[in-house]
C-alpha cells in the first residue's frame, strides 16, 4: 500500500481547527466537513463510564449519516451526567448551524480530562464563522484534537481513484475494545451505511483493537468512517485492503507517540491454536509493564516474554513448542533460553522499533499487537495530567 507522502484529504472533505481558550495557546476546537451527506459508521469504547459524546454518538450513527464531525480537546465531558450530555447536544447542534445541516448529522467527541464541566458557551462562539476557514488538509483539523501527542497523525491513500483519509489523535489511555482513541476516516468512495460498518469492524479488529500503550481502555474511545461518494464505486475487496492496511499504519503511528515511549513494539504471535489465543497471547505481551520495560532498558530478560506468555491460563500453551525471537534473534527455543550473544540482542533492542516474535508451535492461527515501551517519561505526563 502506497501512501501518500502529504496527507490530503478526499474531494468534498474540509477541516478547520481553533483555539477558544480551553487551553492556554494551542488549539482546542476542530471542525470536519463533507460538502454533502455521507454514509457513515462508527464503533466506540465498550467502558462502562462513556462520555456523554459516546452516549450521544451512539445514537446519532444509527442514523447512518453524517455531515460534520466537531472535536474538543482539553476537556473530555465524561462523568458529567444529564447536563455533560445536554452540553454535547448543544455542541452538535452549534456545529450543524455553522455548517448548515441537522444536528442529528454532526458527531461531536471531546477528549482531555475527566469529571470536569464542558465550557460550552466557549465552543458555541468558537464554532461561529468557522466554516470560512475550511480547508484540505487533514493535519489542520488534527491540531485542534490533541492532549498529550507529540506531532499531529494524519495519513492518506488513493485506491481505484478514490481516497482514504485518516486523522486521529493518541498517546496514552489507549487499549481499545471494538474502537480506539480519536480516529476519523474520509472517503470519496461510494458505499453504504451497512457496508461500512462490516468494513470499518474487520479494520479495527486487525488494527486499533490490538493497539495498546498502557492497557487503559478510554472513556472517550471513538473510530468513524464517512464516504461521501464523490469519486464513485470501489471494489470491496481492494477498499477493505487499503482500509486495513491505513489503520494498522495508524495504529504503530499511535503506539510510537505512547506518553514517554521510545520504541514501538510490535508482538506477532504464530502457531497459535486459535484466533482468540493468538491475540490474547500477542496482548497479553505488549501490555506487561516488565515486556515494556525490559525493552526500554534494552535488557534482553526473556523470562519476561516467558511469563507474559505463560500467565494467559486459558490459552493451549506448550513450553516444549514455544519459541520466541527479538528482532530476528532466536531467544528461546523449546521453551528454554536460547544460547544468544547478550550484546548482540541488547544492540537489537536499541532500534526504535522492537519486534518481539513467538511461535506456539500448537496450531496455524496468528496475530500482532502494537504497544510501545514504559520509561519516566509516561510517569512523568500522568503524574500531572490533571493540574496541567
Amino acid at each position: 500500500m502506497q501512501f501518500h507522502d502529504t496527507p490530503v484529504l478526499p474531494r468534498g472533505f474540509r477541516c478547520a481547527s481553533r483555539h477558544i481558550g480551553l487551553k492556554p495557546a494551542a488549539k482546542d476546537l476542530a471542525l470536519f466537513v463533507s460538502d454533502v451527506d455521507a454514509a457513515a459508521a462508527a464503533v466506540f469504547t465498550r467502558n462502562r463510564f462513556p462520555g456523554a459524546p459516546v452516549v450521544l454518538g451512539r445514537e446519532t450513527i444509527a442514523g447512518g449519516v453524517l455531515r460534520a464531525i466537531c472535536v474538543n480537546s482539553k476537556v473530555s465531558n465524561v462523568a458529567t451526567g444529564a447536563r455533560g450530555l445536554e452540553h454535547a447536544r448543544r455542541m452538535a447542534a452549534a456545529a450543524a448551524a455553522e455548517v448548515g445541516t441537522d444536528p442529528q448529522r454532526v458527531l461531536v467527541s471531546s477528549t482531555g480530562v475527566i469529571g470536569v464541566s464542558l465550557p460550552i458557551e466557549k465552543i458555541e462562539k468558537g464554532l461561529r464563522g468557522m466554516s470560512a476557514e475550511l480547508q484540505g488538509d487533514p493535519v489542520v483539523g488534527v491540531h485542534g484534537m490533541m492532549t498529550t501527542d507529540s506531532h499531529p497523525k494524519a495519513l492518506s491513500c488513493t485506491v481505484r481513484g478514490a481516497t482514504i483519509a485518516w486523522a486521529a489523535k493518541g498517546s496514552g489511555m489507549i487499549q481499545p475494545n471494538m474502537a480506539t482513541m480519536l480516529v476519523y476516516i474520509f472517503t470519496d468512495a461510494a458505499f453504504d451505511a451497512a457496508t461500512l460498518d462490516r468494513m470499518l469492524r474487520h479494520a479495527v479488529h486487525r488494527s486499533f483493537n490490538m493497539l495498546s500503550v498502557d492497557s487503559d481502555t478510554s472513556t472517550s474511545d471513538t473510530c468513524a468512517i464517512l464516504a461521501n461518494g464523490m469519486a464513485g464505486p470501489v471494489p470491496v475487496v481492494e477498499f477493505q485492503e487499503a482500509l486495513t492496511a491505513g489503520c494498522i499504519r495508524m495504529a504503530e503511528t499511535l503506539a510510537r507517540d505512547g506518553e514517554g515511549a521510545k520504541h514501538l513494539l510490535r508482538v506477532t504471535v504464530t502457531g497459535a491454536a486459535s484466533d482468540d489465543d493468538a491475540r490474547t497471547v500477542a496482548k497479553s505481551v505488549v501490555n506487561s509493564p516488565l515486556v515494556k520495560t525490559m525493552v526500554a532498558g534494552a535488557d534482553p530478560n526473556v523470562g519476561r516474554l516467558l511469563m507474559a506468555v505463560g500467565k494467559c491460563f486459558d490459552c493451549t500453551i506448550r513450553p516444549e513448542a514455544t519459541n520466541a525471537a527479538i528482532n530476528g534473534h532466536r531467544v528461546v527455543a523449546g521453551g528454554v533460553r536460547a544460547d544468544f550473544d547478550d550484546a548482540t540482542v541488547r544492540a537489537a533492542l536499541e532500534h526504535e522499533v522492537v519486534d518481539l516474535e513467538i511461535s506456539l508451535g500448537v496450531g496455524a492461527a496468528s496475530a500482532t499487537a502494537f504497544g510501545c515501551d514504559l520509561t519516566q517519561g509516561y510517569i512523568d505526563e500522568n503524574a500531572a495530567y490533571y493540574s496541567s
